[in-house]
């Protein structure tokens, strides 16, 4: 059964909330966030406020994805990770 939108935000969100808190995270979970970001940007529901986020965490989770220390990328985007998951917050109903 597939994700509704919705639950993708969710996912999305969660994932970078634990980037933010925790400072660490796995590639797997930048290849989720990838997945989701892809998904996301090609549903004609999300709103086009929302998707220069989503490209910026699309980036990011590239980044992470192929840096040797994504302890240090996830640590470098902290003001980012907070942005993003800000901006969804206010721009996700």
């Amino acid at each position: 059964m597939p994700l509704s939108h919705h639950d993708q935000f969710s996912l999305l969100k969660d994932i970078l909330n634990n980037h933010q808190l925790d400072c660490c995270g796995s590639v797997a979970e930048c290849e989720q966030l990838e997945r989701l970001v892809k998904s996301l940007l090609v549903n004609p529901n999300i709103s086009d406020q929302i998707k220069p986020v989503l490209q910026e965490v699309y980036s990011y989770s590239q980044n992470g994805q192929y840096t040797q220390h994504l302890d240090s990328h996830i640590e470098a985007n902290l003001d980012n990770l907070s942005h993003w998951i800000d901006h969804m917050n206010t721009n996700i109903k």
